[in-house]
């Protein structure tokens, strides 16, 4: 096992050459350095935030992301960590109410939420644990190409505003919607979305709620999702156009509104240590921006997470799309040099075959052009795009023990591959 072992104080990389550089430390990136380590490339993850921070989500895992974490070993300690199982989903379509039990599976007794403190630290400890160097408190400020535009390394800057270059034979942005890689790279743009929603979030105490719970109004949604230490995250939802003129500067107003949509969740929000109990100022928000699939590979680059494709967190699938598409990359990048290049392909039409209608279903329900009666159609065809996307990952566990590990360093003597 390749030593991954870096002084506390130190934000300097141990070698000055890695396998694979990964560029972002949650969720994408965390999953794609634990499967290239495992295979034993010497991989290198720099994130810019620090170790175990948190970050803006509607935590809710939908089954694809469930399934990849039972895989892996990672799911009994994520509910050992205090993420209470999800036994039930619950539609709230004005008066109706439509509830839907989890099906329980060998190794899957539900869903789960956890807190991204919870979830993206255990990915990052597994992913040492495989043999990654992970740097956190660590920013990028600048990608290495050589002389024929390929992606060489990174230029990483240090406390003192120095910068030094570390070379990789790939660099792999997972560092979300904004990504620095994608824009260095100049990643084409293959689908854009078409609607844009604003989430604005909080936490209440809610020990005794179990179940998702979603409700819906006009040009309003909310979610109520059971998490760690008792609480349960609140997400009040609308048409960015919406948040722009009546909640961007008054956040309280839009979680308002969500409590007025539901007596029963108006008691929830207000009471057990709502976010208005401090003056709103537990309140955070995420303005919101259309979905994009963007291109997933280049020269000496490619991209998973948020990076390559984001959609509406509307439909909570944005963490089960990271780790799908990590081990999608993973794989392509394992494979032998011989069908390196198929391999790329195979992985980008099939992230694309499975984005492509997940972004479809989700602007339609994020359009909020729908009335009631019609939205739970729109709910279903989302469900069959998930179904799809589970029958890969199902054929994926099946192959699980048919693929060897693969030797150490041969990424390495394979780089011109790529």
């Amino acid at each position: 096992m390749l030593s991954n072992i870096v002084p506390a104080h130190s934000h300097y990389p141990a070698h000055s050459h890695y396998d694979v550089i990964i560029v972002g430390a949650r969720c994408a990136g965390a999953s794609t350095a634990m499967l290239l380590s495992g295979a034993g490339l010497r991989v290198l993850a720099v994130d810019r935030q620090s170790y175990g921070s948190d970050t803006l989500s509607t935590h809710a895992l939908m089954r694809p992301a469930v399934v990849q974490l039972s895989r892996w070993g990672l799911l009994q300690p994520l509910i050992q960590s205090g993420a209470p199982v999800i036994k039930s989903t619950t539609f709230h379509y004005g008066e109706q109410e439509v509830t839907v039990p989890i099906r329980p599976e060998p190794d899957i007794p539900g869903l789960i939420a956890p807190r991204r403190t919870v979830l993206d630290r255990m990915l990052v400890d597994a992913a040492r644990a495989a043999g990654a160097t992970i740097l956190h408190d660590t920013p990028v400020h600048d990608l290495v190409f050589d002389s024929h535009g390929r992606v060489r390394g990174v230029a990483l800057r240090d406390a003192a505003g120095q910068t030094h270059e570390v070379s990789a034979d790939l660099v792999v942005g997972a560092d979300g919607l904004g990504s620095f890689v994608a824009r260095k790279v100049v990643a084409r743009t293959l689908v854009q979305g078409r609607c844009s929603v604003a989430h604005v979030f909080s936490y209440i105490a809610a020990p005794a709620l179990s179940g998702y719970h979603w409700y819906f109004g006009r040009n309003l949604s909310g979610g109520v999702i059971p998490t760690n230490d008792g609480l349960a995250c609140v997400v009040a939802s609308v048409p960015t156009e919406r948040f722009d003129k009546e909640f961007r500067f008054d956040l309280s107003a839009a979680q308002l509104a969500l409590a007025a949509l539901e007596p029963r969740l108006g008691s929830l929000v207000f009471g057990n240590g709502g976010a208005f109990g401090n003056g709103g100022k537990r309140l955070k928000a995420f303005r919101g921006t259309p979905g994009r699939l963007r291109q997933a590979y280049g020269p000496g680059w490619m991209l998973v997470g948020d990076a390559g494709f984001f959609r509406d967190p509307l439909t909570s699938h944005g963490i089960s799309d990271a780790l799908r598409d990590a081990e999608g990359a993973a794989t392509a990048i394992l494979s032998h040099i011989s069908r390196r290049e198929s391999a790329l392909r195979e992985f980008q039409e099939e992230r694309d075959d499975l984005a492509r209608p997940i972004l479809e279903t989700t602007d339609a329900i994020s359009a909020f052009d729908w009335s009631l009666e019609e939205l739970p159609e729109r709910h279903k065809r989302f469900s069959e795009a998930m179904k799809s996307e589970v029958a890969v990952l199902l054929d994926r566990a099946a192959r699980d023990r048919e693929v060897p590990p693969t030797p150490q360093g041969l990424w390495a003597s394979q780089a011109q591959a790529i």
